[in-house]
């Protein structure tokens, strides 16, 4: 097995001793670390219009913890021929998005969705698309032994990890134990999940008074918190272009982070029911988590089966009004007329919609490859 580069010596030195034990991964509680072990807290630099980042009690954020998981993130012997990395298929130069229309597999496998950005992620309270996990730690079980996806055991991960004496100090340094698992793994993977904030395109920029939009992009901004439709025909119409219920811009997120129903499909050519595949209730049929807005010029294709290559046809699916269903989103309540958006308007909403692009966030060095070359 290949040693990991450019890890700091003083993590190696903590465990330089150690003996090497392996042992079945049981993807359970891990035992306490030994006594004296104190890592060094990890100071999130979170922007100002943004509320404080929920922490796990169980899993604080550590300066160890985020070095390990960041060269977790990028490790491709978590997958079952060692091609594979989280970072394969979230690419920091598309906001840790994928450019391919459904992500493959080692296998040569298309999945059925596009990845997710994975942005700000600190503050979600559901994950995937259809939302199956409820916190970052559970989440990152599921890509690696996904047939599909990374498809590997995770005891054949884990041993692999274990194998290699530079992530043994590395779990040394971050927890304590020179015994790895999977829940240890994921702890330090979300740790550094939780590092990537972005809260500093041009709109924060303008928000804080440092720049100026200019006036197709405040055109833009303005027509995202106004309702849609001819108020001649829906009472309370603006002729906006709605986006505020879904996409709230306070609190800096760009999402309620809500499953909705969107208005893609007709009900008959449902092919993937999202929420309800699982949960198994008929009310949940084709919802699908609510993306962020933020570095969306930079995270096509669009919906959760990319359906869509640019911003000009979301923009336009809305406009449209989207298609009537059962379980349709109360706010797509334009299927009928749709919102009418003239070209100027539809100009100014992509205006502004670049205006959320965070160009510190996409190059900052301390989310890129820790093995690398610099």
């Amino acid at each position: 097995m290949k040693m990991l580069r450019n890890i700091p010596f003083a993590a190696l030195l903590v465990v330089l001793f150690a003996q090497v034990a392996c042992k079945p991964d049981p993807e359970g509680p891990e035992a306490p670390g030994p006594g004296g072990h104190n890592p060094t807290p990890y100071a999130l630099e979170i922007p100002p219009n943004f509320p404080p980042m929920p922490i796990p009690a169980d899993n604080p954020i550590t300066v160890e913890g985020v070095l390990l998981g960041r060269h977790l993130f990028y490790e491709k012997r978590l997958s079952g021929n060692n091609t594979m990395s989280c970072a394969t298929c979230h690419l920091q130069t598309h906001a840790f998005a994928d450019p391919a229309t459904t992500s493959v597999g080692i296998d040569g496998i298309a999945g059925t969705r596009n990845s997710m950005a994975l942005i700000n992620l600190g503050w979600e309270q559901r994950f995937f698309w259809d939302g199956r996990a409820m916190s970052l730690e559970e989440q990152i079980f599921f890509p690696v032994r996904d047939p599909i996806e990374m498809h590997e055991t995770w005891p054949n991960a884990v041993a692999k990890l274990q194998a290699d004496p530079a992530y043994v100090s590395l779990f040394g340094a971050a927890f304590g134990t020179t015994t790895i698992d999977s829940v240890l793994t994921s702890k330090a993977m979300a740790q550094f999940l939780r590092t990537l904030i972005s809260g500093n395109s041009k709109f924060d920029k303008w928000s804080r008074g440092e720049v100026a939009l200019t006036p197709e992009e405040q055109g833009g901004f303005v027509l995202t918190f106004l309702e849609g439709g001819d108020p001649a025909v829906f009472p309370g119409g603006q002729f906006g272009a709605d986006c505020f219920h879904c996409h709230p811009h306070g609190g800096g997120r760009f999402t309620d982070g809500l499953m909705r129903n969107n208005g893609l499909d007709f009900e008959e050519d449902w092919t993937d029911l999202g929420l309800a595949g699982i949960t198994g209730l008929p009310q949940d049929r084709a919802k699908f988590k609510t993306p962020t807005l933020r570095n969306v010029a930079l995270t096509a294709p669009y919906m959760h089966d990319g359906r869509f290559q640019t911003l000009e046809e979301v923009i336009e699916h809305y406009n449209s009004g989207g298609k009537p269903s059962p379980t349709v989103d109360p706010n797509m309540k334009y299927t009928q007329g749709g919102l009418g958006l003239t070209p100027e308007k539809k100009a100014q909403l992509v205006a502004f919609l670049n205006t959320l692009t965070d160009w510190d966030f996409v190059n900052d060095v301390r989310f890129t490859d820790p093995g690398a070359p610099n």
